[in-house]
């Protein structure tokens, strides 16, 4: 009888090394967890410490130096302006006219030209006046003799009263006659009524001229008038003022004083302005009619103010801050605004004369933080590139 064989166990395959590191992985990479989570934890910590420790030192927390430009607080003359719009007109704007009728017989000027008073613009043909001249004359004179007789025959009673009155009267009508034929033909000569310039001639040679025909337009332009419209809430200011200062941009920007002339008592109705009407002298015949300007008005000066730049003030909370550098960090500091000038703000409260306060890079900065000056100025001008 076959005898029956056991059967031999099968052997389990050797795992490959591959497999077995694969295997480590998990393990590994929570190790590396654990202690990343160990350090980030050790140096919170450590962070955490350094703040508090610094809060209870009363200083704030360590920040990487901010680069600011400041400017020294230096006192000077601060004013409030106003810029208004205004126009140049000729002191004296005069048209002269015909008081005669005629024909022009010669133009003694030109346009453009200065006149003095008195001096001869044009002329008209006179021979009709000159013939009423010579009639009204002789009729004078006879009338004159007649009363002469008269009034020595009434001297001698042999002519009565009333032929004497009579004599006298027609004398004197004659005379008045004279004289106004005088007038007429001495009106043929048009003269000017005023020194100035001669701004236009309206007449030609050979023209014909009727009572009241325009002849010449004559300015004054040795001084100006600047008109300007005052808004109703300055008005106040500029009762108190007699100096201003006039900028004409056609002339390069260039500025003149004027004076104060009339301050109308009315306002224009439809644009509430008052006018102001300034004084000035011109002398050289720089400025023209009619120019455009702007009239300075410095409502309020104060002679030793402190001043910063508008742009340098942070408003927080209805709050006005600055920031000042001191011992390298930047501190805020609570101010109080006054005037301003252009982009200039007073500071009435707030501030002492010598401070630096940060005028850029001063909202990148915050209370106690450390800063590093790079340029300080004295002037605000010294601020613009």
């Amino acid at each position: 009888m076959s005898a029956k064989l056991n059967p031999t166990p099968k052997e389990h395959p050797r795992r490959p090394w591959l497999q077995r590191i694969w295997g480590l992985l998990p393990a590994f990479f929570l190790a590396i967890l654990i202690a990343v989570i160990g350090m980030l934890t050790i140096r919170i910590q450590s962070q955490a410490e350094l703040l508090k420790a610094e809060k209870a030192a009363g200083r704030p927390p360590s920040a990487p130096e901010v680069n600011v430009v400041a400017l020294e607080l230096v006192p000077g003359t601060i004013c409030e302006r106003i810029s208004l719009p205004g126009v140049t007109e000729p002191w004296v704007k005069l048209q002269l006219l015909a008081e005669v009728r005629g024909k022009v017989t010669q133009k003694a000027v030109e346009e453009g030209a200065g006149v003095a008073q008195g001096d001869v613009i044009a002329i008209l043909d006179s021979r009709d006046y000159v013939n009423a001249f010579k009639s009204a004359q002789a009729s004078y004179q006879t009338a004159r003799a007649a009363y002469q007789r008269l009034k020595g025959l009434s001297a001698e009673q042999l002519a009565t009263r009333s032929q004497l009155d009579n004599a006298l009267a027609q004398m004197e009508n004659h005379k008045a006659s004279m004289d106004n034929a005088a007038l007429a033909l001495e009106r043929c000569t048009l003269r000017a009524p005023m020194a100035g310039v001669v701004n236009r001639l309206l007449v030609e040679t050979g023209q014909y001229l009727n009572v009241a025909d325009p002849v010449a337009e004559i300015l004054q332009i040795d001084r100006l008038k600047v008109k300007v419209g005052i808004p109703e809430s300055d008005v106040d200011a500029v009762r108190q003022l007699t100096d201003f200062t006039v900028r004409i941009d056609a002339l390069n920007a260039k500025t003149f004083r004027a004076q104060r002339h009339h301050l109308s008592q009315t306002a224009d109705r439809m644009a509430r302005l008052y006018d102001l009407t300034l004084s000035l002298e011109n002398p050289d015949f720089e400025v023209l009619p009619d120019m455009f300007a702007r009239v300075e008005i410095v409502k309020q000066e104060i002679p030793d103010g402190l001043a910063v730049p508008l742009y340098a003030v942070i408003t927080r909370k209805n709050e006005n801050i600055v920031y000042v550098v001191n011992g390298r960090r930047a501190h805020r500091r609570r101010v109080e605004l006054g005037l301003l000038e252009g982009w200039r703000c007073e500071v009435r409260q707030g501030l002492a004369p010598g401070e630096q306060v940060i005028v850029v890079g001063q909202r990148n900065v915050t209370d106690g933080q450390a800063v590093n000056v790079v340029r300080q100025v004295r002037d605000l001008k010294d601020i613009l590139p």
